[in-house]
């Protein structure tokens, strides 16, 4: 089982598009069973609550059904049960960085690590934009999952053949 959370700042914005692309992603390919998924936020501001609702609403004109997610905040717990923890932006990045304990399994990087042009670092905050801001979002973390798909199977495949 490979274990991935997303994280932005309130978790109702890009982190869930990001849990969301990527869960559709991984169901698609068949490896529901073995790529877990969440999302967390930075911040506490959002707690309960679903996403944004133009967050699900630009989610769900693509095929991405958001509307089961619900907020949380990061907690170091988190360190040590997922794999991969994937920022947002370059200041979630900093703050997971902060936070991870010392003796914590996953590895933290941005999600556009994973983007084919590596000149691109954050996605944006969509929050305060607009119709377009969201679709942006949706449009950098769909090519970046695409990516990250590739190499989750690869790494199920590898961690496979090493048993």
């Amino acid at each position: 089982m490979i274990r991935v959370l997303f994280v932005c700042t309130g978790n109702i914005c890009r982190s869930p598009t990001a849990e969301g692309v990527f869960r559709h992603m991984v169901e698609a390919e068949g490896l529901a069973g073995e790529v877990e998924t969440d999302s967390a936020g930075t911040r506490g501001y959002h707690i309960g609550e679903a996403p944004d609702p133009r967050t699900i609403k630009a989610a769900a004109a693509r095929g991405f059904d958001l509307s089961t997610l619900r907020a949380r905040r990061v907690h170091p717990e988190d360190f040590h049960q997922f794999d991969l923890i994937l920022a947002m932006d370059r200041e979630h990045l900093a703050d997971l960085q902060a936070l991870r304990p010392k003796n914590a399994r996953a590895e933290v990087k941005l999600l556009l690590d994973y983007h084919p042009d590596k000149t691109l670092r954050d996605v944006p905050d969509p929050y305060y934009g607009d119709r377009a801001d969201f679709e942006h979002v949706l449009d950098l973390v769909e090519r970046a999952s695409e990516m990250l798909l590739i190499s989750t199977r690869d790494e199920f495949n590898k961690c496979t053949r090493d048993k």
